[in-house]
Formats: structure tokens, sequence, C-alpha cells
């Protein structure tokens, strides 16, 4: 997908609260604009790091500019949580996840589990419904290794127990980690920070629930799948 208007470049100051960020602007202007990640952004908010912007003239936003790209050891890092269903849907669409080609109908936020909604919900006469679940990643401490999650996630772990139960009733479940970066070429599952969620992980590879890492080419112009990675070997959980 291409940027229109093109992302607004500026010098990251500091972010804080989760939701917000101080940067100046390239004429010298100093602005406070929202943070599209909740998450730790491990290693993406150094102060002086370069940034992009996308901006909104909307009257019901209180801050204008949105914090999108950050440009972290030469390699430009999308931050938005909410671009990864919007770029797994293109490339599902455009036949650009093998592992998720062949399906005619893709819907959006589908109720399963207990109280919660999959991302997606592909369907294909003759073929078993799939439930996709897709998660941001953009965290990266060893080179050329994408890892997630960068902080605890209880909500993620719940997810991979809902595609188990899923996948033990007969469904297709998968987990989509889509790599907001494209210097990584493998992706592992963060048990450091998060042995819950690393737990949670190995018992669903273990109910059937499968795995799949696709990074994106990014750059201020335009963002976009580009192939999947290998996911870090697991030995299956002792349930």
């Amino acid at each position: 997908m291409f940027f229109t208007p093109p992302l607004i470049p500026a010098t990251l100051i500091s972010r804080y609260k989760r939701f917000l960020f101080d940067a100046v602007l390239e004429d010298g202007t100093a602005i406070t604009g929202s943070c599209p990640n909740t998450g730790s952004m491990r290693g993406l908010t150094t102060p002086g790091s370069r940034i992009w912007l996308s901006e909104h003239d909307s009257p019901t936003r209180k801050y204008r500019h949105m914090l999108e790209m950050v440009e972290a050891d030469g390699t430009v890092v999308g931050i938005n949580t909410g671009m990864p269903n919007r770029l797994a849907e293109e490339a599902i669409l455009n036949g650009r996840i093998p592992e998720l080609d062949g399906y005619s109908t893709i819907r959006r936020e589908q109720k399963y589990g207990r109280n919660s909604r999959i991302d997606f919900l592909l369907s294909e006469p003759g073929r078993p419904d799939a439930y996709v679940e897709v998660k941001n990643v953009h965290f990266m401490r060893e080179k050329g290794l994408a890892e997630f999650p960068d902080t605890a996630t209880k909500r993620g772990a719940k997810h991979l127990e809902e595609l188990g139960d899923a996948a033990e009733a007969g469904y297709r479940s998968v987990m989509l980690y889509l790599i907001q970066r494209d210097d990584c070429d493998q992706m592992r599952i963060c048990d450091d920070l998060d042995p819950v969620y690393a737990l949670a992980f190995q018992r669903a590879m273990a109910r059937g629930v499968e795995a799949y890492a696709v990074k994106c080419t990014v750059s201020p112009a335009q963002i976009s799948v580009s192939g999947t990675v290998k996911m870090d070997e697991w030995r299956p959980a002792v349930l």
C-alpha cells in the first residue's frame, strides 16, 4: 500500500504515556502527536531518531500527527499496530502468502471462542474454514532475528488458547506474525520477556495451530508484504 498523502519526516524527541510523542518537524516546528502502539517499542524510542508521520485534518482528532515509522540502525520500521491487518488482507487477496492461498472469501473480525473476534475468517468450498489471527512484530535484538512479543501480553496468550480450541474442533487455525521491517530472515517467540506467551505458543502448536511469519518492505512511500521468513524451531509442549 502507498501512503497518500506522503508521510512527513521529523525527529523524535520522546515517546511517553504509551500514546503520545514529541517531535520536531524539518522546518523546526515542535509538535505533539499520537502513537498508535501501546507496546514497549523496545529499541525504537531513542531521542533523535528519524521518524515519519501521517497527517490528519479531522476535527475529531485531538492530535494532527500520528507516528508511523522509526529509523533504527539504518532500517525503517513500521510501528502502527493498525497496519498489519490491512497489509495481511492485501497480501492474502493478492496471493503473496502461499500458506494462505486458495481461499475465495475473506471476512474480517468474526466472532469466535470466548467473547473474542478473529482477525480473518477464510472460506473456500470443500475446505475447512481457516481462522487467522495477525500480530504486529517490530522487535529485534539480534541481527536478522525478529522477536515477539516485546512485552508481556495476556491477550496474546488468550488468542493462542482459542486458536487451539478451533484447531481441535476441526478448523484450520493460523497465527500470522507480520514483521514491519525488512532486515529479518527469521523470527522467534521471545520467551525471556513473556514466558507465559511462549508456553501458550508451544501448547497451541501441539494442538494443531499453524504459525507463519512474513516480513515487509518498508519505506516512507509504501509498505507491503515481501515474503515468508523462517520460524524458530520449538519442541512440542507437555500438555
